[in-house]
């Protein structure tokens, strides 16, 4: 069924007309910050395996992002948000083509949708994002805090991917691995809440072939227990893992034997033909053996089972040497080889096919920085969980929109002076990230993204969500997503 928002007498033109295309910001160059997601197609695959795997149990399980959501705001009069250049737009990915015909239904946008990460409590969550045009057509943008962890030291989020018109377990044009994050420096640094925004690259989308579940992992051998340590620390870290059942087991090395006693070594009990490789014929029975090498006499007063007294057993690891009266001897021969260590476990294997570009898929919505407050804007998201007073208005399960116009808003609970507000009743769980977009065109379903919810407040105080609240786009918001948009991601599959 086709989703439509009724926009009856609302324009949806001339929101831009004093905009600029080509105006170059005077801080375009900004603060950028830049993190890497994943580090290789492997580790890519393996991400996307992840989310995929156990028929998409983790993105079915997923629970909607609830940090920093809910905020005393307040909307100011004086001060606030203000252009630092010439206002200016970076053109979506229709802004070339021909419109449609003109109507009253504007179809809900394809390139908004939900990204999935494990947060700091190791659980998946998910957030609003959407996609905006780029050289490569491979950016997402959302909310910072729904890319850095302000929870555990800023540490980008683990997992990260971006799935356009997700619903309910369905993935119709893909799942988007999150390669590079970008942000600003006071963000990174600060935890800024006015440059509480995140661009993001993204590999081609990838649906999956086949699903086979695990396969086996081994590493390669480690001379030190401390060094097989230090490995499996960092895999257990890797942001690419689809890793599980990591440990470390002991290998022993049989090229190298050792004296007795050696640290990380152990005494193996061997055929006496193996041992006599080392003690050849003509060493004394009782020695001097080589080094890392030794006998062990055993006297029983029961008759061992298969005894042959001169002969070995039928396995080659006991020598029935001789009686001494009433008890019998026998002998077994050792070897004390050195240890070394590899990681065992079990590593996600799933058949992935390439399903191309992100924009190429979706679209990618333009930019738009250094705009008038007081401007309308289309708010897009996926807002979740309940109101202050307890009423659950919205599931996040579909995506849904709130129009209105921007004013200057404060929230200094979040470090944020120069916020931009605008009247919404979605609740935050969920709708962090969500897309405000300028100038929506009803034919494209593409417009100007203008701003990304980072919090929402209850300004009257009737326990009802009435605010959501988006960083100002100006100058330096545009500097960071220039640094991303001319970056190439490639395929994973």
């Amino acid at each position: 069924m086709k989703h439509t928002l009724t926009l009856g007498s609302i324009a949806a033109t001339g929101l831009l007309a004093s905009a600029v295309v080509t105006a170059t910001p005077a801080n375009a160059g900004g603060d950028v910050s830049k993190d890497t997601l994943v580090g290789s197609n492997f580790a890519a695959q393996q991400v996307a395996a992840f989310w995929f795997g156990q028929n998409k149990a983790n993105l079915r399980n997923a629970k909607p992002y609830n940090v920093e959501t809910t905020v005393p705001a307040r909307h100011i009069s004086k001060g606030g948000p203000a252009p630092d250049s010439k206002p200016g737009i970076v053109p979506s990915s229709a802004d070339k083509k021909t419109s449609g015909s003109r109507s009253k239904n504007v179809n809900l946008p394809r390139t908004t949708g939900k990204v999935f990460f494990i947060g700091a409590d190791k659980k998946p969550h998910w957030c609003t994002a959407t996609s905006v045009q780029s050289h490569y057509r491979n950016l997402v943008a959302t909310a910072g805090h729904c890319v850095y962890d302000t929870k555990s030291n800023k540490a980008t989020m683990d997992k990260w991917v971006f799935v356009p018109g997700y619903y309910q377990g369905k993935t119709p044009w893909g799942i988007y691995v999150g390669k590079q994050a970008f942000t600003h420096y006071d963000f990174d640094v600060y935890e800024d809440g006015d440059r509480d925004y995140a661009f993001v690259t993204v590999y081609n989308g990838v649906l999956p072939t086949s699903t086979g579940g695990s396969k086996r992992y081994q590493s390669k051998n480690y001379e030190t227990h401390w060094q097989a340590t230090r490995a499996l620390r960092k895999l257990r870290a890797d942001k690419s893992t689809g890793y599980s059942h990591l440990r470390i087991r002991s290998v022993i090395d049989t090229r190298h034997v050792v004296k007795e006693g050696t640290r990380e070594s152990k005494k193996v009990y061997v055929k006496r033909a193996d041992w006599k490789k080392l003690n050849p014929e003509g060493t004394p029975a009782n020695g001097p053996f080589k080094q890392g090498t030794g006998v062990t006499t055993k006297k029983s007063d029961t008759k061992p089972a298969g005894w042959n007294q001169g002969h070995e057993s039928a396995d080659g690891k006991t020598f029935y040497w001789k009686k001494e009266g009433d008890k019998y001897v026998t002998r077994t021969y050792w070897i004390n080889y050195d240890l070394d260590y590899k990681i065992t476990g079990r590593v996600l294997k799933i058949g992935l096919k390439d399903v191309g570009r992100l924009g190429d898929n979706v679209g990618g919505q333009g930019l738009a920085y250094n705009q008038k407050i007081g401007k309308k804007v289309f708010v897009f998201g996926y807002p979740s969980g309940s109101h202050p007073d307890g009423n659950h208005a919205y599931s996040g399960k579909t995506l849904k929109w709130s129009y209105g116009k921007t004013f200057a808003a404060q929230a200094p609970a979040i470090k944020a002076q120069e916020l931009q507000g605008v009247k919404s009743s979605f609740t935050g769980e969920g709708s962090l990230g969500s897309a405000w977009l300028l100038n929506y065109k009803n034919s494209r379903r593409l417009g100007y993204l203008n701003g990304v919810t980072i919090a929402v407040a209850d300004r009257d105080g009737n326990k009802r969500i009435d605010t959501s609240l988006s960083p100002y786009f100006d100058g330096e918001t545009y500097g960071v997503y220039k640094a991303a948009a001319k970056m190439w991601s490639g395929k994973i599959a």
